[in-house]
């Protein structure tokens, strides 16, 4: 069964979105567009691609008055920090954080400028950086009316993933199973939004991690024909259009239906979790070892 989105009005939501050139987030910001949001913020790393965006938000009928795009790049997490500070010295108000972006790499390891293995640090740890600088921005700027909302675009992949504390950056075994390291990061934006969820409990903000479904979008594309067998083996379906994945996405986040907090999506379903992703002592290691990573770095 696909999930249908209804219109909403979005006229006092400030919203950032990550990932938004390509795929989902392509047609995440084009349908947010239309909902008439008070300020749309789309961090990216290519101003091509940022160009590119806004024409085919303009070429889908959608208005772009309220669309930023600004500069920000995940395999840097200096970049990152710039661009939270940025935002809250600018803008100073937040309601909506879709940490959407990801990458998947093919049987080979690729470091980033802060020598991190680059699917752990774009997918889990630039993220959850955003995430903790922004948080007191969001806290302050929502209420029970306004109520803020933080999204994690993950895989159903995370069930075939594991947290292995002495090897983050797979330099053990490196890549023997691609789809399993990739997974491995996927299972952190789980655990990550159920954590954050029980943090912030008490605070007007929900978190949600969301699988929209298997849709053959350039993550699959740039991995060749390995990466899209085994996304589809791992759906068991032949997929969603990139439109559809991005609905999935997006229904649970804004349909006013999901009160609790840190719950996961299955292409719009909440589906309960599998048991590592519970596991509350593993959470509270994940979230420490990812803090103590990021104090190290000089970053909080």
């Amino acid at each position: 069964m696909q999930v249908k989105l209804s219109m909403h009005d979005l006229s006092k939501y400030v919203i950032i979105l990550t990932g938004a050139t390509d795929g989902l987030g392509k047609e995440m910001a084009k349908i947010l567009t239309g909902f008439n949001p008070k300020r749309l913020i789309l961090p990216i790393r290519n101003k091509e691609k940022g160009d590119d965006l806004i024409e085919y938000i303009k070429s889908s009928d959608g208005v772009i008055n309220n669309v930023e795009i600004w500069e920000m790049d995940l395999e840097d997490l200096q970049s990152v920090k710039n661009f939270a500070n940025k935002f809250i010295n600018e803008v100073g108000e937040l309601h909506l954080l879709f940490n959407n972006a990801g990458i998947w790499n093919n049987n080979r390891i690729i470091k980033t400028k802060d020598n991190l293995e680059s699917q752990f640090q774009v997918n889990h740890l630039a993220p959850f950086l955003l995430t903790l600088l922004l948080l007191d921005t969001m806290k302050k700027s929502v209420s029970a009316e306004l109520p803020g909302k933080i999204a994690f675009t993950t895989s159903k992949a995370y069930k075939l993933g594991e947290i292995d504390f002495d090897n983050l950056n797979l330099e053990k075994g490196a890549y023997w199973n691609p789809l399993k390291a990739y997974g491995n990061t996927k299972l952190m934006n789980v655990i990550v939004s159920r954590e954050l969820g029980r943090i912030i409990q008490n605070e007007n903000i929900k978190t949600y991690a969301a699988h929209p479904g298997t849709s053959l979008t350039n993550i699959g594309y740039a991995s060749g024909i390995f990466m899209r067998l085994l996304m589809l083996n791992t759906t068991k379906t032949i997929g969603n259009t990139a439109e559809q994945g991005a609905i999935n996405i997006l229904h649970p986040v804004l349909s006013s239906e999901n009160k609790e907090s840190g719950k996961y999506y299955n292409q719009g379903i909440e589906e309960e979790p599998n048991k590592i992703a519970k596991d509350q002592e593993l959470a509270k290691k994940l979230w420490d070892v990812s803090e103590k990573i990021l104090k190290d770095h000089g970053m909080i």
